[in-house]
């Protein structure tokens, strides 16, 4: 088993590298209160396919699938990657699932490898976690493995922004997001966040943008990966703007981002599966849509998948 200790190569801590403020008791209380009554909650058609096979991708293909909130399932390659997965019940903070996960970790085909972006509790799920083999290599930012070793795995690296690892026959990098991190009241921002980068052999990219807000980092990462074919973009969890602006992008910021990352294709993730703020559970996958047509993007270019719903590029 790997050391449960933290590697002496990252800070106690990440505060440096936040680009946003954290919201306040206050604040915290505000937000709680303005999230949609549980009538809006289970009214809400979040659209939803039922588990069926995956359809076969190999070398020179890109399968996205998405597994509800910001849960997906990446193939580049024949390599198959499980990004942020949140596949059991409901998390702290947010009650139960509204939607549920298109897969239980036990209908996962095998894992080249699992991607964590950060610590919050809608993208690292323990209860899932534990249901994968211990064998199943991790990649985590700067000061996760500890968690995952005191967990049993055995396979964990972490990375810092713009670093990067092979997989397979596939590169991953670990590239910077507008966001934060924590899991207890005693360890904010201990472990470092981001989103992910896979390029195959044929130089084509899949961006996981993680959790984020909008700022400088998707033009920064547009012009270090030229040929990113699809990114998957949180647009939901904005309401109250005022109060999240800071963390997560809204729709029209995401489709913004798509053009700073020179991006054609998007996947929007991070809405339909949680309460987690203020905005009708429905709202960011109509806004999303208005704005990719309203800004003259091809319609076809929008996967606005349903939960359980592949692409294949």
């Amino acid at each position: 088993m790997p050391s449960a200790r933290r590697d002496p190569r990252w800070p106690r801590d990440f505060h440096h590298r936040r680009t946003a403020g954290l919201l306040n008791p206050l604040q915290v209380l505000e937000l709680a209160r303005s999230m949609p009554a549980g009538a809006e909650r289970t009214g809400a058609r979040v659209p939803v396919v039922d588990a069926r096979p995956l359809p076969p991708a190999g070398p020179g293909e890109i399968a996205v699938t998405w597994l509800g909130h910001s849960s997906a399932l990446l193939r580049v390659d024949g390599v198959t990657l499980l990004v942020d997965p949140v596949l059991a019940g409901g998390i702290p903070g947010a009650r139960r699932r509204l939607t549920p996960p298109a897969l239980t970790p036990e209908q996962l085909p095998p894992l080249d490898a699992v991607l964590l972006s950060h610590d919050h509790y809608d993208h690292l799920d323990a209860p899932t976690l534990r249901r994968l083999p211990r064998e199943t290599p991790v990649l985590v930012g700067g000061g996760g493995a500890p968690w995952f070793a005191r967990r049993g795995f055995t396979d964990v690296t972490e990375l810092d922004w713009w670093e990067s690892t092979r997989v397979g026959g596939v590169a991953v990098e670990f590239v910077p997001a507008h966001h934060w991190s924590r899991r207890t009241l005693f360890d904010t921002c201990r472990r470092l966040w981001g989103g992910w980068v896979v390029t195959g052999a044929d130089g084509r990219s899949v961006l996981h943008a993680g959790d984020t807000g909008y700022g400088p980092f998707p033009a920064r990462i547009g012009a270090r990966h030229r040929h990113i074919a699809v990114a998957l973009l949180p647009v939901g969890a904005y309401a109250p703007r005022r109060l999240l602006r800071g963390v997560h992008m809204d729709p029209a910021e995401a489709v913004r981002a798509a053009g700073d990352l020179g991006a054609r294709r998007v996947v929007p993730i991070h809405w339909g599966t949680f309460v987690l703020s203020g905005e009708p559970v429905l709202e960011p996958l109509e806004r999303v849509r208005e704005e990719w047509v309203r800004t003259g993007r091809d319609r076809a270019d929008l996967w606005d998948l349903p939960i359980g719903g592949t692409r294949l590029l």
